[in-house]
């Protein structure tokens, strides 16, 4: 069964690492501050959703499971609040055209 929960943190981490990849990716190819936007939250936050999930059959106890939870929901919160501000100092300069 250990065998299992590592190839499945394997694959959950590595697909998570991809998520990271592409909305970096996104981030520098696309051509306006919304869609660049756009791109990186909603990979990055995909992207870390499986990294948490890989990671959560490798720890200790449910402590430290729900301290990972915690970031992860703090890492979402912070982000959403980041995007607004960025997406309304981009409206104010102009609409965020290159």
């Amino acid at each position: 069964m250990s065998m299992l929960l590592d190839a499945f943190s394997i694959a959950a981490i590595v697909a998570g690492a991809f998520f990271f990849l592409a909305g970096t990716v996104g981030l520098l190819r696309f051509p306006d501050a919304y869609t660049r936007l756009h791109a990186l939250t909603k990979a990055d936050n995909l992207g870390l959703a499986l990294v948490v999930i890989g990671l959560l059959p490798q720890m200790d106890g449910l402590l430290a499971a729900a301290k990972l939870v915690l970031v992860w929901l703090l890492v979402l919160l912070s982000s959403a609040v980041v995007s607004q501000l960025i997406a309304r100092a981009a409206r104010r300069q102009g609409g965020g055209a290159r």
